[in-house]
């Protein structure tokens, strides 16, 4: 079957019909271009002789071809491939008048063959495999065996120089690569004749589908080693090359210096770094001379159990020249598994300038502060003052005044170490990042609204970002965005590092809380209890920690977190009970104790948050908050002193804490108008309609009496305190319940707390 073009299909029916007569005419094209086929076509044209292949004849038939042009009367139509051209051959090709371009099909001649030859196979990929050229589509229509089988008689007559110069092509060779094999000119114009190579110099696809599957693998690896010698020579990037012999077993000492050369360049892909590491360790390289490297590839892929094997090596080996720089490897590493103490020990140990620095937020966070400011002091920068050097020493500074200093000094700090960072974040592996620091410090300090672009900047840098969006979900599970929070909290991915696991179950923990899902909460809990036991308690951990405080108050496991909330306590002591971090702790601490009815415990919370009231205003509203809680507790309701509360909490960005400020002292009051008036506070501060509008959940209304009955029972009131508090009786409440179930058709009573939990939402 041909499918010619317009222009080619126009000259072979003028020679056909004789128009042409005498023909003189050159069909010049790489090969699969269809010259044979315009010759098949033009077959049984009056008068015209037909030779094809005209670079593959003898000088003694070019010499007859030449002898029939002697006859003016005589036609012909030569074709032959651009290059070999022997002298014989120009000299015919000069005697003629004419030449016939074949071009590549275009993609309505594609599409057109392959139906006409009922290949239904996609056009786009038909074209990105061949280029387009007749013959190779042609091919790929046929199948995966006549694929094969065509190319393989131009292989097996390749040369070793037409065989160097494919896989040099194949593998990616740069111009200057190419040159340097100095191999012939006419080897070089020989291999782009065959039409294995596109209009950019490239290798098409199906070609180098060929080259791979023909060539057998020993001969293709010799050859690729003989580019690697060359590439090294000359100090050329040798990925490309060296990349398809990753697990072939290929030894020896220029390799496996490849391998090594090549890791360094696939830096940006740090899991192909690793597998390089690998290889040229294999192929001989002794692990001490890239032990760091790899372990640093090995842990930014996340793999922090390897990356600190891998580190430890080199720590071990006294003839290692970069022991320093594998500490701080390990260092990092094991931050990320949440083991600051002993992660600070391995920086100071490096005693780099980087290093100090990461020892000192170690330190700090584990509440070894005078340390932390002695080490601070020997931190200058041993080198040039690089945006990571200060970055790093700005982040170390900043964290340090977040014990010592004002909450605004500390992001302040934080936040310029985030942003001088940012232009050089992939150069080094953090401990932990300025942006998630700077974030800590202003979820501490009721800066959400700070907090928030700047971990947006770092998610969009690529490092970190798990942390980065987990801290994101924070900031939304705070605001009572549940939706956004849950979003963030699966963006961040399954593959997380222990300490950022603690934080994710932290989260699971806190949605679960917060939307009343008592049951939700059971299940997590498990996963609470393992991150507990492996996560030993940090300055840096206090979120999770305080969320597991009080979900461990509602489900009655206060005794499992003591000794941990022991060591957080002791913690703050050693850092002189900073209010940024002590505040956090004493909050959560306040929750639980309200939950378990602990009213001494939770007055001791509050007079700790009062202490620290002076330190901004976030902390002298959480302070005002603390005070109204107690005399909730106590069954003393000032509505106007609550709804001020929690609209103050709710400034300050703990949106979900305000409600429920809101919401616990309506159920607690017995003045119906203050009740009335605290439960549309707390939707409000939800975000949700107020008592004038009416709740629907698929197409079902509810009247008022109703929407007041499930708004207590959601809140966990017995049917007996719900009429306490609406002036009905038990049995009235039960009629309520009764009548709900069957018009919102819930099958169980769990399923009618459900469908009521959407409804009111008013947590309990």
């Amino acid at each position: 079957m041909i499918l010619l073009d317009e222009p080619t299909e126009r000259v072979c029916a003028a020679i056909k019909s004789g128009q042409l007569a005498p023909v003189r005419l050159a069909i010049m094209a790489p090969g699969g271009y269809g010259k044979t086929a315009v010759l098949d076509h033009l077959a049984g044209a009056p008068g015209v002789r037909l030779v094809d292949d005209a670079h593959l004849l003898t000088d003694a038939e070019l010499s007859e071809v030449a002898r029939q042009l002697d006859d003016e009367s005589a036609g012909l139509v030569i074709a032959a491939r651009p290059h070999p051209r022997p002298s014989a051959l120009n000299q015919v090709l000069g005697r003629l008048t004419g030449q016939l371009v074949l071009r590549p099909f275009d993609r309505l001649r594609t599409e057109t063959f392959l139906a006409r030859a009922g290949r239904p196979l996609a056009v786009d990929t038909v074209l990105a495999q061949t280029g387009g050229v007749p013959g190779f589509v042609r091919l790929l229509a046929g199948g995966d065996g006549e694929l094969v089988a065509a190319f393989r008689h131009e292989l097996d007559q390749a040369g070793e120089d037409s065989l160097c110069y494919l896989l040099a092509v194949e593998a990616g060779a740069d111009p200057d690569l190419l040159a340097a094999l100095k191999l012939p000119a006419s080897t070089v114009e020989a291999v782009r004749a065959t039409g294995y190579l596109g209009p950019d110099g490239r290798l098409l696809p199906v070609a180098a589908r060929a080259l791979r599957e023909l060539v057998p693998a020993d001969r293709r690896i010799a050859l690729r080693l003989r580019l690697i010698r060359r590439q090294l020579d000359r100090s050329g990037p040798v990925l490309s090359l060296v990349r398809p012999l990753i697990g072939t077993g290929v030894t020896g000492a220029d390799v496996a210096t490849a391998f090594e050369v090549a890791a360094g360049e696939a830096a940006g892909d740090p899991a192909l770094a690793a597998r390089l590491y690998e290889a040229a360790v294999r192929a001989g390289r002794p692990t001490a001379a890239v032990g760091t490297r790899w372990a640093e590839a090995v842990a930014r892929t996340g793999d922090f159990d390897t990356a600190l094997q891998l580190a430890d090596q080199v720590i071990a080996a006294d003839d290692a020249v970069d022991r320093a720089e594998g500490a701080q490897v390990a260092g990092a590493a094991l931050a990320h598994r949440g083991q600051l103490a002993r992660s600070a020990e391995l920086f100071q140990w490096s005693d780099t300038a980087v290093a100090r620095c990461f020892a000192v937020i170690g330190l700090t966070g584990s509440g070894r502060l005078a340390e932390a400011e002695k080490l601070l002091g020997k931190s200058a920068v041993d080198g040039p003052p690089t945006l990571l050097a200060g970055a790093v020493s700005s982040a170390a500074r900043g964290v340090l005044e977040s014990v010592t200093d004002q909450p605004t000094v500390a992001l302040s700090t934080l936040i310029r170490s985030a942003e001088m960072l940012e232009p050089v974040s992939d150069r080094v592996l953090l401990p932990d990042s300025p942006a998630a620091l700077g974030a800590l410090v202003a979820l501490h300090s009721g800066e959400a609204a700070i907090a928030e672009p700047l971990l947006e900047r770092a998610v969009s840098s690529g490092v970190l970002v798990p942390r980065h969006r987990l801290l994101l979900a924070w900031i939304a599970m705070l605001r009572g965005d549940e939706e956004g929070a849950t979003a963030q909290l699966r963006s961040a991915g399954e593959q997380l590092s222990p300490r950022d696991w603690l934080f994710a179950v932290g989260l699971r923990v806190g949605l679960a809380r917060r939307s009343s899902d008592l049951a939700g909460l059971r299940r997590i809990w498990i996963q609470a209890r393992e991150a507990v036991v492996r996560h030993p308690v940090d300055l840096f951990t206090f979120l999770p920690f305080g969320e597991f405080e009080v979900a461990a108050a509602r489900l009655g496991e206060r005794d499992r977190l003591a000794p941990h909330l022991r060591q957080a306590r002791e913690l703050l002591a050693g850092l002189g009970n900073p209010p940024l971090w002590a505040s956090a702790l004493h909050w959560s601490g306040l929750h639980a104790a309200v939950i378990a009815e602990q009213p001494e415990e939770a007055a001791a919370h509050a007079a700790a948050l009062s202490e620290a009231a002076s330190a901004g205003p976030y902390f002298a509203t959480i302070a005002r908050a603390a005070q109204c809680w107690l005399e909730v507790l106590g069954g003393e309701v000032d509505a106007v002193a609550v709804e001020t509360a929690a609209r103050d909490l709710h400034g300050v960005g703990l949106c979900w804490d305000g409600a429920r400020l809101a919401g616990q002292a309506a159920i607690r009051t017995s003045d119906r108008k203050a009740m009335v008036t605290l439960l549309d506070c707390a939707r409000v501060l939800q975000g949700r309609p107020g008592r004038e509008a009416v709740e629907h959940t698929g197409g079902v209304r509810l009247s008022e009496r109703e929407r007041q009955v499930a708004e207590l029972v959601v809140a966990g009131l017995t049917y007996k305190q719900i009429g306490d508090r609406l002036f009905i009786s038990a049995k009235t409440v039960e009629h309520h319940m009764a009548r709900m179930r069957q018009r919102l058709g819930a099958g169980s009573r769990g399923e009618l707390l459900a469908e009521l939990r959407e409804i009111v939402q008013v947590a309990s």
